[in-house]
């Protein structure tokens, strides 16, 4: 039955988390089915590499790391070992996947109406100011080299959350799930901002400039709709390269690329809206990225050995208390507040269907700090050494805590939520939209 009631916004209250529209959800629910495949896999190539390395066969995996398959690269800074091809090369797919992401949010998503922007940005601005603040805090006394990794906590791993948002919350609300999408996609965005002006090193700007020229004649081809591989693979490994070169974290190369591709979509030869060249290439690029990309960079970056290890000096390092802290406190305590202080300057409420406790478990979730966080922390101290894998430890830790506790939350949620859809059971219309989205503000 129709509701004839005015939606909330009608009547002059802001609703926070508040649903959205039909293919807005529709495309939701495609990411969230592949993210949590790959997210899936991120785990196990990090188990995988974990059980290695503190095997009886460990030093082999760390060799496997650390082989150089091509040592004539050097004129390009191509001699690279496995694990930083793992790192520059694969994650690159990652991020032209996030670029795209992105693009698509500003122009046709959530990011494009700024006060439905407001919230996502606002609790990813608070889930990354305070985590670094509380790192910086931690380290502050010892000061030295621990300063460098003041980011680690900053990051969220969406493929690790959304995977866990699966597994526990099949029934939480279609707005809890687009805001984490949402906040992650912002917070990628200015996770990139920070590698690209504070962990660059040996910068050179003629490289740079150079790869200005492929990116550019990628971007002219995509938007004349000229998707011929030949052309744009061969552009962008040039792009990568000449970034790389720069000495600017070659992923940005990536999302330099993601930019560039058109979102709206022209009208096709039956009249109908044909399908944006971004959607289009984010479903080509996404399984990739998520399937292969990341959990083999996973698998290189996840590999902390603790054989021999004093595990009381390891978690009394302030580099891992002040990560852990980061991740565990920092993101919920960050994104819970700036909402909190959001929804009590702007008069707004949360969305009928989402409570506080939604919210906390959502925040729990922010804490997973995988692939970027070990990025971040790669760049700041290496991938050998002891500060290296002390990072790689706090990153873990900080992450399982996040996810375990926001289990605890949302499994709870998600019984209340699942015993309302068994009461009140969502039909399909013969156009297969759920009544909910037909609804006046739906």
């Amino acid at each position: 039955m129709t509701s004839h009631n005015p939606p909330p916004e009608r009547r002059g209250v802001r609703r926070l988390f508040a649903r959205t529209s039909w293919p807005e959800a529709r495309f939701l629910a495609d990411v969230l089915r592949m993210e949590t495949v790959g997210g899936a896999l991120l785990l196990f190539g990090a188990v995988i590499a974990l059980g290695w390395a503190n095997s009886p066969w460990g030093d082999a995996y760390a060799e496997l790391g650390r082989w150089v398959p091509w040592s004539g690269g050097s004129a390009l800074h191509l001699d690279l070992d496995l694990a930083t091809w793992a790192a520059d090369g694969l994650l690159a797919i990652f991020f032209f996947v996030v670029g795209l992401e992105l693009k698509r949010e500003f122009v046709a998503g959530e990011l494009r109406d700024p006060r439905r922007a407001a919230l996502p940005v606002v609790a990813a601005v608070g889930g990354m100011t305070l985590p670094a603040l509380i790192y910086v805090g931690v380290n502050l006394g010892a000061g030295g080299e621990g300063l460098r990794g003041w980011a680690i906590p900053t990051a969220t791993d969406i493929a690790f959350a959304l995977a866990v948002l699966a597994v526990i919350g099949a029934y939480l609300p279609q707005g809890l799930r687009a805001f984490l999408l949402t906040l992650a996609v912002v917070d990628d965005l200015l996770a990139i901002t920070i590698i690209a002006i504070f962990y660059t090193d040996d910068f050179r700007v003629l490289p740079l400039l150079g790869a200005l020229v492929p990116i550019a004649l990628f971007g002219l081809l995509v938007q004349r709709r000229r998707t011929w591989w030949w052309a744009l693979v061969p552009l962008a490994l040039v792009a990568w390269t000449l970034v790389h070169s720069s000495g600017v974290h070659a992923t940005v190369a990536g999302v330099l690329l993601g930019f560039t591709v058109p979102v709206l979509a022209r009208q096709g030869r039956d009249g109908r809206p044909a399908p944006g060249l971004a959607e289009r290439l984010e479903h080509k690029w996404r399984p990739i990225s998520a399937g292969f990309a990341v959990p083999v960079f996973a698998f290189f970056a996840a590999g902390v050995s603790l054989r021999g290890a004093d595990l009381g000096a390891v978690f009394t390092d302030p580099i891992v208390i002040g990560v852990v802290l980061g991740l565990v406190v920092g993101k919920v305590v960050g994104i819970l507040g700036s909402t909190f202080l959001l929804a009590r300057f702007t008069r707004a409420r949360l969305d009928e269907d989402i409570t506080w406790s939604d919210l906390l478990g959502v925040s729990f979730l922010a804490g997973i700090g995988f692939t970027v966080s070990l990025l971040i922390g790669e760049l700041a101290f290496g991938s050998d050494g002891m500060a290296g894998d002390n990072v790689k430890a706090a990153v873990l830790t900080g992450s399982l805590i996040s996810a375990l506790l926001a289990s605890v939350v949302l499994v709870r949620r998600n019984r209340a939520y699942r015993m309302i859809a068994l009461k009140e059971q969502v039909d399909l219309n013969q156009d297969g939209v759920p009544d909910v989205y037909q609804k006046p503000g739906g």
